[in-house]
Parts: C-alpha cells; sequence; structure tokens
C-alpha cells in the first residue's frame, strides 16, 4: 500500500515533464497492479504523449492480459468425436492468442465435459455454478459455438465498453418477422419487438447478471418444460422471469465468414460452411424410410417424388395400407393420429434385419419434410458409423429437473446402425404405437448413456419460421411441413444439389430474402 502511494505521487509530479518517463510508470504500473494499470488522465493534455509512443504497446498488452483473465469462455460442444474435436480447435486458438498477449491464460470450458449436468446444452442450469466458481475473480461469461472463431483483441476492445458493474446481455440480435409456431406465437402483434441471440456469433453475460440469474434459480428451480429453441428462450427468461436486461445488440459479434470484407470490424466471425470431413459417403451407404399413410399418399408422397427422391439411391415409402403404384409398404401397425412411435420402432427393426448390412446409415423422415441427400452426404462424411450417431434437430424436455434430449423427427432422425444395434438390444420400446416416437427414442438413448448429438442445418418448421439472418449463415439440410408454402419451390430455393453449382452465395441470399 505504501509503495502505491509513493508511486501514485511520482506520477503525479513527474509524468507531465518527461514523456519518456511513460514508459517506466505503465511497467512499474503493472508490477504493482494498480487498477487497470493506472490511468493517466490526471493529466487532461497527456493523453497526447502515448500516441505513436513504444510504451502504448506495454501498456496495451498488459490491459489486455488482465481484461482476459477476467473472461469465462464456454463452448457450446457436443461429445461427438466430431464435434468434440472442433471444439478443442477452438480452445486451442483461445489459448494460442491468449498466450501471445502473456502468460495467465484464461479459463476455457467446454460444455459437454460438464458431466453432472445433462441438461448443460441448455445453459440455464449452469448458472449456479458459474456464479460459485467464477462470480469473484470474473466479469464475463462469453459462449460460443465450436465454430464461431473469435479475435481476441477485438473481443477484449468490444467488451471493454460495457460497465462490467452492471447486468449485461450481448449478443448479436435476431427477432422474427412474424410469429412462429417454434417460438409458441409469443409478441404475436408485434415479434420484431423481442431480441434474441444468434449463439453462431458468440454471446456475453456480465457476472453480476449470471449471480442474478443464479439467486433466481435457486429460489425458483426450472420447471420441467420443452426446450425448442434454445436461443429464443434463454432471452426470454433472462427478461422475464430473471427480471434481467434485454439482449444489446453488439455490432462487433458477427456471423461473416472469415474472408468476408467485414472480418477487420468484428470481434466474432463464422464458419458458415457445410463440413465436408472426407468423400461424401456413397448414396448407398444410406438408407431413407419415408413415414407416410393411406390418406397422404396422393398430395404429399408427389411433393417428395418432384424434389429429393432422385438424390436417394435407397428409399423406401411405410404406411397403413400397401399401394404398388408408389410403392408403399405395410408395416402392419396401425396408423396413429400422433406419435407414430409403433411405426418408427418396426422401421428400425427392419433396417436391422432386412436391410444389408453394409448400409451404415438410416435416415427417418416424415412424408412432409423436405431433405437434401446431396448435402447429408457431405455432413455425414465426418460421422464415424461405428460411433452409436443419433443426429438431427435438438430438442430437450424437462432438462432443468433431470429429463432428457431428443432429435426432434419432423427434420429427419439420422442413425448410424451401430445407434440402432445398442437401442434395440436394449429392449427399450414404446410405451404406445401412438407414443411421441422422437421422444421414446430420446429417453431411451439417454438411458444407454447414448448422446443426442445436434446439428442445425435440420429444421423442424419452414423457412419462414426462422430469422432470415439465423438462415443466412447456413446450408440447410433439411425443413419440415407444407402449410401455407409451395414446398416444390422451397426445396428448389433452399436444398437442390444445383444451388451450389449454379449461384454464388450472394445470389443465393438475395434469392431468399425476396421469398
Amino acid at each position: 500500500m505504501a509503495a502505491t502511494l509513493w508511486f501514485s505521487r511520482l506520477v503525479r509530479t513527474r509524468v507531465t515533464r518527461c514523456p519518456d518517463f511513460i514508459g517506466i510508470v505503465l511497467i512499474f504500473g503493472a508490477f504493482f497492479n494498480m487498477g487497470s494499470y493506472y490511468s493517466l488522465t490526471p493529466c487532461p493534455d497527456c493523453s497526447h504523449l502515448l500516441s505513436g509512443h513504444p510504451s502504448q504497446d506495454i501498456w496495451t498488452e498488459a490491459q489486455h492480459r488482465h481484461e482476459l483473465q477476467e473472461i469465462v469462455f464456454v463452448i457450446q460442444s457436443q461429445s461427438n468425436s466430431f464435434h468434440s474435436k472442433r471444439a478443442e480447435d477452438l480452445e486451442r486458438s483461445i489459448l494460442k492468442q491468449a498466450e501471445e498477449l502473456g502468460k495467465e491464460l484464461p479459463r476455457v470450458l467446454l460444455i459437454h465435459q460438464m458431466d453432472k449436468h445433462d441438461g448443460a446444452w441448455t445453459i440455464l442450469p449452469l448458472m449456479q455454478d458459474f456464479s460459485v466458481s467464477y462470480g469473484r475473480n470474473s466479469s464475463w461469461i462469453f459462449l460460443c459455438e465450436e465454430d464461431t472463431r473469435i479475435q481476441i483483441v477485438k473481443l477484449l476492445e468490444t467488451l471493454r465498453r460495457f460497465d462490467k458493474s452492471k447486468e449485461w446481455f450481448l449478443g448479436k440480435a435476431l427477432y422474427d418477422e412474424e410469429s412462429t409456431i417454434i417460438h409458441h406465437y409469443a409478441f404475436a402483434e408485434n415479434p420484431t419487438v423481442f431480441k434474441f441471440p444468434d449463439f453462431a456469433a458468440g454471446w456475453a453475460l456480465s457476472i453480476p447478471l449470471v449471480n442474478k440469474l443464479a439467486n433466481k434459480l435457486k429460489s425458483e428451480p426450472l420447471k420441467s418444460d420443452f426446450t425448442i429453441d434454445l436461443k429464443h428462450e434463454i432471452a426470454l427468461y433472462i427478461w422475464q422471469k430473471g427480471n434481467g436486461p434485454h439482449l444489446t445488440p453488439v455490432p462487433e459479434f458477427c456471423t461473416d465468414d472469415l474472408n468476408s470484407y467485414k472480418a477487420v470490424h468484428c470481434a466474432t466471425m463464422f464458419n458458415n460452411f457445410l463440413p465436408v470431413c472426407v468423400n461424401p459417403v456413397k448414396k448407398e451407404d444410406i438408407f431413407v424410410a419415408v413415414k407416410t399413410c393411406r390418406k397422404f399418399h396422393r398430395d404429399r408422397i408427389p411433393i417428395v417424388k418432384q424434389t429429393w427422391e432422385g438424390e436417394a439411391a435407397l428409399v423406401e415409402y411405410y404406411s397403413d395400407y400397401a399401394e404398388t403404384s408408389i410403392p408403399t409398404i405395410d408395416l402392419g401397425v396401425p396408423n396413429t393420429e400422433r406419435g407414430h412411435c409403433g411405426k418408427t420402432f418396426a422401421i428400425l427393426e427392419r433396417f436391422l434385419n432386412h436391410s444389408s448390412s453394409k448400409t451404415p446409415w438410416l435416415v427417418i423422415v416424415d412424408d412432409d419434410t423436405l431433405i437434401s441427400i446431396f448435402r447429408l452426404r457431405k455432413l455425414l462424411s465426418c460421422y464415424d458409423p461405428n460411433e452409436p450417431v443419433f443426429l438431427g434437430e435438438r430438442y430437450g424436455y424437462g432438462l432443468g429437473t433431470g429429463g432428457y434430449s431428443y432429435i426432434t423427427g419432423g427434420g429427419g432422425m439420422v442413425f448410424s446402425r451401430e445407434a440402432i444395434q445398442k437401442l434395440l438390444a436394449s429392449k427399450c420400446q414404446c410405451y404406445s404405437n401412438d407414443a411421441p416416437d422422437d421422444m421414446v427414442l430420446g429417453m431411451c438413448f439417454s438411458a444407454l448413456g447414448i448422446p443426442i448429438t445436434h446439428c442445425p442445418l435440420f429444421h423442424q418448421a419452414r423457412p419462414m419460421d426462422y430469422p432470415k439472418d439465423y438462415l443466412a449463415h447456413q446450408i440447410p439440410i433439411s425443413f419440415h411441413k407444407h402449410w401455407n408454402i409451395d414446398p416444390v419451390k422451397v426445396y428448389f430455393t433452399w436444398l437442390a444439389p444445383k444451388m451450389e453449382d449454379s449461384f454464388t452465395e450472394k445470389q443465393q441470399r438475395r434469392i431468399r430474402e425476396d421469398l
């Protein structure tokens, strides 16, 4: 303390007399750890002395080291080997950038390694852990996806604009242009007023807000409920249940590609391309099962045949009525108005017992699912079929109270043969033919300890049900529902293979915006 007071007096008497003394001030200021490395603003006319001065670099590096230790990076990772490797690559990138700024490295957490929370991917169950572990020695929790790319120095400069002693919820703002079923038609009168973060750009919570949410969750635990669109639901919880702030849009949180001209202004960017790890899997390696029923043979099946059926080598249609002109296969399971669990499990058994053992992948879709098998072949090149893989758009049920995750059926469910073998060997089965098949599968795989693998390129709803800015950085694999749309037009606009060859990305986006 005495040394600090002595140093303070020395600065006041010397700094205005000798510009070269600034370098000494900055070095000793860092040594004495005086706040944010001692502000030179007591001399209002001296700020120009730092401009172009070598000591400015010393001050900047020291400040970055200090601020970096106050950020906890949380990567929204998954345990599947492909995804965990991508998350670890991002972790290494963060630490490498940090190492270049100083010896002290920030804390980087991977969601899938936080095993004690089955619903850790829903983030809110982690708030109390964040508060206990980092509530006193950190300023920010910064969360991002495995394909988010971070420029550490730019991120520090961006966060510096916000008073860390206050409650902040920062991100790239998304909004609904019209009320949508995936958000339970919230804000129906004017859905554009409610903003929620695009996770791909990264998002940040100040520690005062984290502490507030942790206290709220401790006094009022999360109820059993569905998790459908996590980014919207988190924003809603922070504002309503947590009595916290609305999302503050941050222009430096970007989803532009790394090669974009905008990159220089961005603290974060996003790899907005379809991953291709080796050669795309062969058409013959994917068996596609279409769930249908007699009443939809005339209006839905023709759409499938006009659109994506030609992309697949192995397709069968499963119905409650055998019709040779399609053809459909009657599995002997009565049609149900909802759920279809009996039909789905019959499809799984048929695939395992009657298809070629050399076919490693099964995809189950609805008769009103629009899907790109061409892109799916590329995506599946990144997954090992010898692992138990269950892939699609992830939803959750009761995850705040020990529930389970599941792949929602409308966007398509992808199974490795290994996953199906383990599932059926476990004797886990439907409690009724009309039980919700996707949820029963989620419960079964959860009981087996086989994780659900999420891919945001699968979609349970129509393109119009998602924000344009969200879809702008995607190369989608599927959409679902024919309601109030021209499904053929949607397919050829969003999913057809020729789009990759015939149009540039900008032309694709222009067409989509016109829809």
